[in-house]
């Protein structure tokens, strides 16, 4: 028996934490024997000495164990399989790929989370749509998963509890980026959920938690590493995160976006691009599909023919939701009251992003938390977001700031400009993957 600040010393001076440590630890995250300050302590101290792959994967399994984990054993007539994205700014990926790959013959139980510091999160997207609940009883889960191939809800009490009091401090004290905290955060909630493969969407550049190749793909060989170790296959992809994916940033901007992206009205090119080479590594690690080329046609004619469009539409009714809201989404989504363009002061070529940034000015807005308790303002955020290396001349709009009064439209305006650098020539840009890890 360990008192909680020998286990704080002990990682505070390097040491190696015993699994009957880290045992407690996750004991005392669910039944709050660990108090805030002391769980605070010893996400820094982890933050700042790491922890060995041992000791990650004890922590993934404790944080999983902390709760029920679903087995869907004899019960669906095809893989479980989800996919997972460190997070960046603008990307609703999930909300588009979970109907997909639902519509190619898998089946997506996806426990999603909410926004850390810059960036967003898929429960807050999903919350914008009135009604729609992200804390559903695992019976609803399993039978919706069942009937419809997908439900993406967030971490109930049932699901790795631990995991979801650590995630809301570590967003509010400056531990998010530790690679073991992020590796077993993510996997406890997936292993959590069954699944039989998982692709992670590791992002990289200015906007993502890594910033560069290296710290990346030690992320991502550290998910791989422990998944596998748990018995799921696992792959990751190295994503570009150097700009706003899509074209906006901000809740309900989001799920616009993933309406017009899902019904074929607009999708923006890196953001298809990278749902794509998702997909299909998703698909292909599941065993359905041969090659990615098979899979990304699957994965076309998922769009094409309106099934995952309908899948969504069933999910979200399913959840709470209005059953007619890809129809009507003007009646159900709230609007910013102000809302400005921001315009070029000057010509040239959009050259680099400070996509964190563009982020935290998301945040300010009131798009995001500072602290756990915080009530985000769903309607703020960037829309018509131009992407990099465009032409643009003085007074061409760059994009759309939507914000709660005229002064914080101005301030925003100001820190999205500042994010942007120009060039006189054109720029190379970086491919949307980097890099594959298995």
């Amino acid at each position: 028996m360990y008192l909680p600040q020998e286990i704080i010393k002990l990682k505070r001076n390097g040491g190696k934490l015993p699994e009957a440590a880290i045992q407690q630890f996750v004991t005392g995250l669910t039944d709050n024997s660990f108090s805030e300050g002391q769980t605070a302590a010893l996400a820094m101290a982890i933050y700042l000495n790491g922890m060995a792959t041992e000791e990650t994967v004890a922590l993934t399994r404790a944080m999983r164990d902390s709760g029920a984990v679903l087995n869907w054993q004899g019960k669906l007539n095809g893989p479980v399989v989800d996919k997972h994205s460190t997070g960046g700014v603008g990307d609703k990926v999930s909300l588009m790929l979970a109907p997909m790959i639902a519509a190619c013959g898998a089946y997506v139980p996806m426990i999603a989370g909410r926004g850390l510091g810059h960036t967003g999160g898929t429960v807050d997207k999903l919350e914008t749509i009135p009604g729609y609940s992200c804390t559903q009883p695992l019976a609803v889960i399993q039978r919706e998963v069942a009937r419809l191939g997908c439900v993406i809800v967030g971490q109930s009490a049932e699901l790795a509890p631990a995991d979801r009091r650590l995630y809301l401090i570590r967003d509010v004290t400056a531990t998010v980026e530790s690679i073991p905290l992020i590796t077993a955060s993510i996997l406890s909630k997936k292993l959590a959920a069954g699944l039989d493969v998982l692709t992670m969407d590791v992002k990289i550049g200015s906007g993502a938690i890594m910033k560069n190749i290296d710290d990346a793909s030690a992320l991502a060989q550290s998910i791989v590493n422990t998944a596998k170790g748990a018995g799921v296959p696992t792959q990751a992809l190295l994503t570009d995160m150097n700009e706003c994916l899509g074209s906006s940033a901000g809740n309900v901007l989001e799920v616009l976006e993933t309406l017009d992206y899902l019904t074929g009205k607009y999708r923006e090119p890196r953001l298809h691009q990278v749902t794509l080479e998702l997909g299909a590594s998703m698909l292909q690690l599941a065993g359905l599909f041969a090659d990615k080329a098979s899979a990304m046609a699957a994965l076309e004619h998922s769009l094409t023919s309106g099934k995952a469009a309908e899948i969504f539409a069933q999910m979200v009714a399913a959840m709470g939701g209005p059953a007619d809201l890809l129809e009507k989404p003007e009646l159900y989504l709230g609007k910013a009251p102000v809302v400005q363009d921001i315009v070029a002061s000057q010509a040239g070529y959009l050259a680099a992003s400070d996509t964190t940034a563009v982020g935290m000015a998301v945040v300010r807005l009131g798009g995001g938390r500072a602290h756990p308790a915080q009530v985000i303002d769903p309607v703020v955020g960037f829309s018509d977001v131009q992407a990099l290396g465009s032409k643009v001349a003085a007074g061409d709009v760059l994009a759309r700031v939507h914000a709660a009064s005229v002064e914080a439209a101005a301030k925003a305006s100001a820190e999205y400009l500042a994010a942007l650098s120009f060039s006189d020539s054109a720029v190379n840009l970086q491919p949307i993957v980097h890099k594959v890890i298995d």
